[in-house]
C-alpha cells in the first residue's frame, strides 16, 4: 500500500462525490505534479492512471472526477507546461533594455527554464514522437503561438528601427534557434555524452554553454 502523503485525499471518499474538505486546487496540482513525472518518464501510453493515484494516495475515480480520463489528464499536463514557460517569457520585462541585452535576456531565460524543466523537454520529445496529436486537441496550446512571439517581435522591431538588426529576420526563426539549443542540450543529454565523452549539463560547462548561445542568436541578428 502506498505511504500517505501528509495533506493528501484519502483513498477512500464519500460516494457522492470528492472530499469537499480539501482544496479542489491544490487537489488538481498534486495530481498533476505527479502525472507530470509519470508521463514524462514513460510517455502517454506507458503511464498508468492507476499508478498517479497510487502516489497521490487518492483514487483513479477522484482523477477522472477532475480531469475525465487519462488523454483529458495528459492534455491538462501538456498545457501546464507550456503554460509556464510562455507565462515568465511574456512576463518578461526587457522594455528597459536594448535590443542586444534584451534577447541576450530572453535567451537566457529559455536556457534556465529548460535545464530546471527536464520534465518539460521530456514531454515535448514525447509528444513529437506522437507527431502533436493531444497538442492539437488543445485549444489552450494552440492559442499559445501569438504571445509566444509577442516579447520577440517587440525586441527585433527596436532592434531594426535602430539599425543593430537584421532588417529579413523573421521572429519564430529566432525562436526556434533558441528552443533548438536548449531542448537538445537536456533531452540529447545522454546519447552525446555516451558517444562524445561530453556532459551537456555539467555545471562546469554551463556559462560556457549559456554564454554560447546568447552569442550564436546575435550573431544572426546582428548587422555586419
Amino acid at each position: 500500500m502506498a505511504a500517505q502523503v501528509p495533506g493528501a485525499i484519502p483513498a477512500r471518499r464519500p460516494a457522492d462525490g470528492p472530499d469537499r474538505s480539501r482544496d479542489p486546487d491544490r487537489t488538481r496540482a498534486d495530481i498533476l505534479d505527479v502525472a507530470t513525472t509519470e508521463f514524462a518518464d514513460k510517455g502517454y501510453a506507458g503511464a498508468r492512471v492507476d499508478e498517479i493515484a497510487a502516489k497521490t494516495s487518492t483514487t483513479k475515480r477522484m482523477i477522472y472526477y477532475y480531469f475525465g480520463n487519462k488523454e483529458q489528464l495528459y492534455i491538462a499536463v501538456l498545457e501546464r507546461a507550456y503554460t509556464g514557460i510562455r507565462t515568465i517569457e511574456r512576463e518578461l520585462d526587457v522594455e528597459h533594455l536594448d535590443p542586444v541585452d534584451a534577447i541576450r535576456r530572453l535567451a537566457e531565460l529559455t536556457f534556465d527554464h529548460h535545464e530546471s524543466h527536464p520534465d518539460f523537454v521530456r514531454l515535448v520529445s514525447i509528444e513529437n514522437i506522437d507527431r502533436a496529436e493531444h497538442i492539437a486537441r488543445s485549444s489552450v496550446l494552440t492559442g499559445l503561438a501569438s504571445p509566444a512571439l509577442d516579447v520577440l517581435a517587440r525586441i527585433l522591431d527596436r532592434g531594426r528601427e535602430s539599425g543593430v538588426f537584421r532588417g529579413d529576420v523573421d521572429p519564430l526563426d529566432v525562436h526556434m534557434v533558441i528552443s533548438a539549443f536548449c531542448v537538445f542540450r537536456t533531452a540529447n543529454r545522454h546519447t552525446f555524452n555516451a558517444i562524445f565523452k561530453r556532459d551537456m549539463l555539467d555545471p562546469a560547462l554551463r556559462a560556457h554553454y549559456r554564454g554560447m548561445l546568447c552569442d550564436l542568436v546575435l550573431a544572426h541578428l546582428t548587422v555586419r
